[in-house]
């Protein structure tokens, strides 16, 4: 029988999912993890076929989380379900090391054949993940500076972006104000920008937030 993870800080979320994995046909073996921290525990201490993991998580990003699986195990197949567009974070996905990358708008048949694709050692690739793919092959490097940042501070930014303050931010993450305003002031060199509100102007002409 598969055993699939759920890592979402969302009963609601989990419940759906369980529901959809556990009825007849599938009878997919289910666990669940709310927070990145329960994950990697029971990632380290019982055997998984598959994580299904969020990118927002309470107490660290789920981009991290993912690649402290694959630290901890490099052959467990990991896909993400986020809120997030595919354009926004797939490819980030992918390169940490993703099976698949799906929308939580999916239908749950899609979600069931991502999870049979990459239960047996494939990656799960939507016509909107490989049209990303493609446009990021073919971008010119200075179109998407952006992609220079790292995950922490693409997350930094985006949250800016969205119009969280630094104190804010600093909460979400777990992180100290300091190391925020360090990944703020980071950000804002790379990008070439001065203040938030061109930050804020870049990740929306670039549909970075929505």
């Amino acid at each position: 029988m598969t055993r699939a993870l759920i890592v979402d800080d969302h009963t609601i979320t989990r419940a759906g999912l369980r529901r959809i994995l556990s009825d007849p046909p599938q009878q997919i073996e289910v666990g669940e993890a709310a927070n990145g921290a329960e994950a990697l525990q029971l990632v380290t201490s019982q055997e998984w076929d598959i994580v299904m993991l969020d990118i927002s998580l309470p107490d660290r990003s789920g981009l991290e989380v993912l690649k402290a699986i694959k630290k901890a195990r490099p052959a467990l197949p990991v896909l993400v379900l986020s809120m997030y567009p595919v354009d926004q974070y797939a490819l980030r996905v992918l390169r940490a090391g993703g099976a698949g990358y799906l929308t939580k708008e999916s239908a749950p048949d899609q979600l069931l054949e991502a999870v049979r694709r990459v239960t047996s050692g494939r990656r799960y690739i939507t016509p909107e993940v490989a049209e990303c793919i493609a446009q990021d092959w073919n971008r010119n490097p200075v179109q998407s500076v952006h992609e220079t940042l790292s995950d922490r501070e693409f997350e930094v930014m985006r949250l800016i972006a969205s119009g969280k303050s630094v104190g804010d931010i600093a909460r979400d993450l777990s992180l100290s104000v300091k190391t925020v305003s360090t990944y703020r002031s980071r950000v804002l060199q790379k990008l070439h920008l001065r203040h938030n509100a061109e930050l804020t102007y870049y990740a929306v002409t670039n549909n970075l937030i929505y």
